[in-house]
């Protein structure tokens, strides 16, 4: 076979082509994620006009999580389970609608229900094949609790009957229990040392 320079050039057209598709493959959806996410951010800022700026750019950035979440392959570096950290794993998830939302609490002022203005940290997920894993890194050590809730019409809030009744999934850290109302901080508190720690939630609905 004789290689001119012009099969060269041929061959060399394809291959950026075929780099091309699959970089749009992969950047699409992550662009349709990224607007979606900007979407959700603007009405949760819109639903606490009387927040702060600080609050504001917090509930941007718990959205701007869940693009990530949709696909960690656009994360640089090794998996955040590799990192010293509390993985939280949540079972029991009736289905695959939605989102998990984790908060962690250092105290137990705002715990469990006023989250948006007191947990430390807060992290939600896109729910895979009815599982979901909420990573917390960078936590000093000392008591913490949980509170998870699968949020399955994405509204920012726990969904509940006319009597209060939760009508969407919640769970807490120690499997506490609630009990004609949430469970205490110190119900749901668990010690962490700042090492590596792996804990399971489970859901009730």
């Amino acid at each position: 076979m004789i290689v001119t320079p012009a099969t060269l050039l041929n061959t060399g057209v394809a291959t950026n082509a075929a780099m091309l598709v699959l970089i749009l493959i992969f950047l699409i959806p992550v662009l349709l994620q990224v607007r979606r996410a900007a979407h959700e951010a603007r009405q949760l800022i819109d639903r606490y006009p009387q927040k702060s700026v600080f609050m504001r750019v917090r509930c941007a950035l718990l959205f701007a999580v869940l693009v990530f979440a949709s696909h960690p392959s656009a994360a640089l570096g090794q998996s955040s389970s590799s990192c010293a950290g509390i993985h939280v794993k949540i079972l029991n998830i009736r289905n695959s609608t939605g989102t998990v939302a984790c908060a962690l609490f250092e105290s137990d002022i705002g715990f469990p229900i006023e989250f948006l203005r007191y947990a430390t940290n807060i992290t939600v997920i896109r729910i895979r094949d009815a599982q979901a894993r909420c990573d917390f890194l960078s936590i000093p050590p000392g008591t913490h609790a949980l509170a998870v809730v699968h949020d399955e019409n994405m509204n920012g809030v726990l969904d509940t009957n006319w009597l209060g009744i939760p009508t969407e999934g919640y769970g807490f850290s120690n499997d506490a229990k609630a009990m004609l109302g949430p469970p205490s901080f110190s119900a749901a508190g668990f010690s962490y040392d700042g090492q590596d720690m792996k804990l399971t939630i489970s859901l009730h609905y």
